[in-house]
């Protein structure tokens, strides 16, 4: 969809004479590989096109922003250095004292900005337990004290859905709407903002900012290998949350079938994560193998991945792959693997649709596992003939990635 800007509102008020001071925020550098890939895309390009400006981020993990990406940052949440040395009334006491911090604190350093860039990531959505004095208040923080300030905020390829839960729903279109400049990363996104009463005539639609990451160099293909995606999944933000142990034990026992499964047809798995959360999912996958295949325990293979660059490494070798995750699942079709997505939103389903696979998808909550086995028996005949469209979708998307960019510098960058 393309479409007229929005003019803005004003026109920005410029702290420094000589370079911008830019920074990057939301949920970043703690442990979400896919989150983080996001801001490395934006990260490279700032350093590229913009190499005066002045960059730091206020994130969920500071120190790895700080030693991996060479960031000054600041934690998102006053309370969370803390609350490791409190518990029970003490832990909530502490929480409660961080929002009245947090109120002063998130404008304090919005204000020392003149633009604010949310690179990427599911920021608008709400597809996962999220409570609304949570990020969404931080964000509408961040997004009012900004327009006081005239501090240009700017929602770079951002992931939107609709949102059942009225304050959250409020707090995250109405942050929205004071930014400055927003794009999503795919039609889904749009429509959702639209439905949820925003006026996303200018707004532009281009592709997750994933897609502009360099892929690893060609490696040798094993066409005995799977890549099995895990996640710690717990059920939706609109699921009962008193069933999500039930929603969690009945998703990893049909994951652990799948690779007992995969393993008596003589394949190889490589089991990938997206999140820290996950591992232990992947240990229970592990012990389980070890317990009803111990003569093919050999066969499976947990590596650390904790970057984008890594989980591709990860995938590159692997024949097919079938994952839970959005950027499990992104990451596989950039290197064009043939995938099938066990996905817990509708966003999984419109990232596979695009790529001509809408046909190998399951939603988690009603996975079945008969229909999975059918799905990757089908998968693997038709792979040569599906990598092809894989491969143009690709391309196509890492190509909208430059306008991407190229109108982030000269609508927002502008003076």
């Amino acid at each position: 969809m393309r479409g007229r800007r929005r003019p803005p509102w004003r026109a920005p008020r410029h702290r420094s004479a000589t370079a911008l001071r830019v920074g990057l925020f939301g949920l970043l550098g703690a442990g979400n590989i896919g989150n983080d890939a996001s801001m490395e895309a934006v990260l490279g390009h700032l350093r590229s096109a913009h190499p005066d400006a002045r960059l730091d981020a206020m994130g969920t993990g500071p120190q790895q922003l700080k030693d991996e990406h060479e960031l000054d940052a600041v934690d998102l949440y006053w309370h969370h250095p803390k609350e490791q040395q409190a518990s029970g009334v003490a832990a909530v006491l502490l929480k409660l004292l961080g929002k009245v911090v947090d109120t002063c604190r998130i404008p304090a350093w919005v204000w020392r900005h003149d633009v604010v860039i949310l690179p990427g990531t599911g920021i608008l959505e709400a597809s996962l337990p999220l409570r609304p004095w949570e990020t969404p208040y931080s964000l509408f923080l961040l997004c009012a004290s900004a327009r006081l300030s005239r501090t240009r905020v700017a929602f770079v390829a951002v992931g939107a859905s609709l949102i059942e839960r009225r304050a959250t729903r409020w707090l995250l279109t109405t942050a929205a709407r004071l930014a400055f400049y927003r794009s999503y990363r795919d039609q889904l996104s749009w429509n959702a903002m639209r439905a949820r009463g925003l006026d996303t005539t200018g707004d532009r639609i281009f592709a997750d900012l994933a897609y502009s990451l360099p892929s690893p160099a060609e490696h040798l293909i094993d066409p005995c290998l799977v890549g099995v995606g895990l996640m710690g999944y717990h059920g939706t933000n609109d699921d009962d949350r008193r069933q999500s142990e039930q929603i969690h034990a009945a998703y990893v026992e049909k994951m652990k079938r799948f690779v007992r499964w995969l393993l008596d047809q003589d394949r190889r798995v490589r089991l990938l994560v997206g999140d820290e959360n996950d591992r232990s999912v992947v240990e229970e996958i592990l012990t389980d193998v070890r317990s009803a295949r111990p003569a093919r325990e050999g066969w499976v293979v947990a590596e650390p991945v904790t970057s984008f660059t890594q989980l591709a490494e990860a995938i590159a070798p692997a024949h097919s792959v079938v994952a839970t995750r959005f950027h499990n699942v992104l990451c596989a079709l950039k290197l064009d693997k043939p995938t099938i997505s066990i996905g817990y939103s509708e966003k999984n389903a419109t990232l596979m649709t695009d790529a001509g696979l809408g046909e190998y998808c399951q939603s988690v909550n009603s996975l079945d596992l008969e229909r999975l086995i059918e799905q990757f028996i089908e998968l693997e005949q038709r792979s040569e003939r599906l990598k092809a469209e894989i491969e143009a979708k690709s391309a196509a998307n890492a190509r909208l990635l430059d306008d991407q960019f190229a109108e982030l510098t000269s609508v927002v960058f502008s003076r």
